[in-house]
């Protein structure tokens, strides 16, 4: 599965090498149909799984644990990397706090930092969620299902979920779109903090 998740991203590289721009804009225009198609045949799983509903009943702060890990973890590796890189403290901070959302990150940080920092943010996001779908397997073989799914951070609600379904339980995958969907929440709220002057 990862490694036919990665033979797509190649091959959308090369079609978005080959194709008109105009083209490469309407297929992406897509890719929210797309999404929505994914967490529609999502949640027709989950909803026909009685067990998951009484599960998530009795659920508890593992709900939080996963989300504020992640975005605890994102940060302190961001303040980490300010000490290797030439990026200032906030600068670095934002990078890291895109958490996966490498297309948000990437445009807030250009418009409030520059285009190397926007860049970076773009760059290492998208690194993110691309070693996510290699990682995310082994995590779950040798660590456990949630440590996989912080790995995903924010994209545990939409890119990496296939991965995700395949590796785990229905009730993880509901595990994974709530990260995702807090994550996500947080995403904006943290860059804008980050951004104030």
């Amino acid at each position: 599965m990862t490694f036919l998740i990665l033979a797509a991203l190649a091959a959308g590289i090369l079609c978005g090498q080959f194709f008109s721009p105009e083209l490469s804009a309407r297929i992406s225009g897509c890719s929210d149909w797309v999404l929505m198609l994914l967490m529609l045949s999502v949640g027709i799983s989950v909803g026909g799984n009685r067990e998951v509903f009484r599960r998530l009943r009795r659920m508890d702060l593992r709900v939080w644990m996963a989300p504020c890990g992640v975005i605890a973890g994102s940060l302190a590796g961001g303040a980490v990397c300010s000490l290797l890189t030439g990026f200032n403290l906030r600068e670095s901070l934002g990078i890291s706090a895109g958490m996966g959302w490498y297309s948000l990150s990437g445009v807030m940080l250009t418009e409030f930092y520059g285009a190397e920092v926007g860049a970076a943010a773009f760059f290492s996001n998208l690194l993110r969620e691309i070693l996510s779908f290699l990682t995310i397997p082994l995590a779950i073989r040798f660590l456990n299902p949630y440590a996989a799914i912080s790995l995903a951070g924010a994209t545990s609600e939409d890119t990496t979920l296939p991965v995700l379904i395949r590796h785990t339980s229905a009730e993880m995958v509901v595990y994974s779109v709530l990260n995702g969907v807090l994550t996500s929440a947080a995403v904006p709220v943290l860059l804008r903090i980050l951004t104030k002057n």
